[in-house]
């Protein structure tokens, strides 16, 4: 099975469709949350996802988008309330079989406190990812990607796919590519369309 990742759009639909194109076609498409910024709804984000039957789950945008302090955002008249119902419907948590193989799908951390920021430096923080009973684990959040690969567990983070943060690829966008009939993942990194 191939499945695409993209994570942390916000709202930035060019920089998804580039990343669509470039993923090329795949058997499922996930999203770790952001797919827009917490006070501004992206409809035709959320539309594509859904419209892809993406797997998405909640991120910290979408929890202030949601929360009271979102409240003026989601009565703008522009607003498609549909796709807001629909995106409100998503889970934080996803549990996913693909090739049998477990994959956990999640924003920020699969533990409480949710939010930490686990970046690829944090070595303790990253191998307790790998205390999780899967075979993949992808999360977002940081922006900035991460393959790694300990004790039969791989943990993904495809980076950003709508605001390039990451120094590491001289803050491209970035979506990834995994292949469970290979047990590979791989992270593709492109310019900002918008900033061509």
């Amino acid at each position: 099975m191939k499945i695409g990742i993209v994570s942390d759009i916000h709202g930035n639909l060019p920089g998804l469709n580039l990343a669509l194109d470039i993923m090329g076609s795949v058997d499922r498409l996930l999203c770790p949350g952001d797919a827009f910024d917490e006070h501004s709804f992206s409809n035709d984000v959320v539309r594509r996802l859904r419209e892809l039957d993406a797997d998405y789950v909640l991120g910290n945008h979408e929890d202030v988008f949601f929360s009271n302090a979102g409240v003026r955002a989601r009565n703008h008249k522009g607003v498609d309330q549909d796709l807001v119902a629909w995106a409100a419907e998503r889970p934080h948590h996803l549990e996913l079989k693909c090739d049998n193989k477990r994959l956990l799908l999640f924003h920020s951390t699969p533990w409480e406190p949710y939010g930490d920021y686990i970046f690829p430096h944090m070595t303790a923080k990253l191998e307790r990812f790998c205390d999780f009973d899967a075979d993949y684990m992808v999360y977002g959040h940081t922006h900035s990607q991460l393959l790694k690969r300990k004790n039969g567990t791989l943990v993904i983070n495809p980076g950003s796919a709508g605001h390039g943060r990451d120094p590491s690829n001289s803050r491209h966008l970035s979506c990834c590519v995994l292949d469970t009939s290979s047990d590979e993942a791989i992270i593709h990194n492109y310019p900002d369309p918008r900033l061509a």
